[in-house]
């Protein structure tokens, strides 16, 4: 029974998708719109930190990115002249301030942060060390980005602050990975600042995708993943996150297909849905 039923829901996951795919022209059709801005990434060395980041650059904004890969940042900074470079470790506010200080001068129009790391640990032990970076650069990391750009919005009385989530935090179940807790309450921190913050005409835009074609992602199937029905290219998810900052959402969860099933299959019992959810983590199984 409980066989038949989570078939069920991934084959509804499969028709969500070709739902989805009749409004993809809406979703990715991106144009830039008024005037050009300065731009900050915080983990834009690579996946969709990186997609966002050379984009914005190639129409025309001002846009500085920071990571802690010192042989990424370098060939970024090679292959983008028109691209600011910081190496800056997220889990050190007063560093990543002095970085995001020194690049707007004063004027900061939006900041992103896509900083975030991920351990497969369906398969492996998650050891002390990687539990405690996930939080500190899952979770602290995005405490330190609203931190380091306040005195700067707060004195230009406007900006906007857009953090990558994830679908992960989007489930509540007895066995959700260390990763799909912090991206859980980094939503909830995003509501906590978003109150506060609009006195002062900042957005905040929480961002919760689903599975994107990343280099990381892939590394971890052995399978193709870019066939799985919620699989987005790097340049799908970038088209819809410039669109939701664009029109300045509080939060947005794509792709549609992702949204509907999670909306179906949160209705369920803990207890089923912590079993439907443990059978499918194994697609990524190495």
């Amino acid at each position: 029974m409980i066989f038949i039923f989570s078939k069920n829901i991934f084959y509804f996951f499969y028709i969500s998708k070709i739902y989805c795919i009749i409004y993809k022209r809406n979703e990715i059709n991106i144009k830039r719109k008024g005037r050009l801005m300065k731009i900050f990434i915080v983990g834009g060395s690579s996946g969709i930190g990186l997609s966002l980041a050379k984009r914005y650059a190639s129409l025309g904004n001002e846009v500085a990115i920071c990571g802690t890969n010192e042989e990424k940042l370098k060939k970024i900074e090679e292959c983008n002249k028109n691209i600011k470079i910081y190496k800056v470790d997220v889990r050190n506010k007063e560093e990543l301030k002095s970085a995001i200080d020194d690049f707007s001068k004063g004027n900061l129009d939006l900041i992103i942060n896509s900083a975030g790391i991920y351990t497969n640990n369906r398969t492996t032990k998650l050891t002390d060390k990687e539990a405690y970076a996930m939080i500190d650069i899952n979770l602290t990391g995005v405490l330190n980005t609203f931190e380091a750009v306040r005195d700067v919005m707060f004195k230009n009385n406007r900006g906007h602050i857009a953090i990558i989530s994830s679908a992960a935090g989007l489930l509540d179940y007895p066995k959700a990975s260390v990763y799909a807790r912090t991206k859980m309450t980094i939503m909830g921190v995003c509501e906590t600042y978003r109150s506060f913050f609009r006195n002062y005409n900042i957005n905040i835009t929480t961002i919760v995708p689903g599975y994107i074609a990343t280099d990381k992602l892939k590394s971890l199937s052995e399978e193709d993943i870019t066939k799985k029905p919620t699989v987005l290219s790097e340049e799908e998810s970038t088209n819809i996150i410039i669109k939701a900052i664009e029109e300045k959402k509080e939060k947005i969860i794509y792709p549609l297909s992702m949204k509907i099933l999670i909306s179906v299959i949160r209705k369920l019992p803990k207890k089923l849905l912590t079993y439907i959810l443990m059978k499918q983590a194994n697609w990524g199984k190495k």
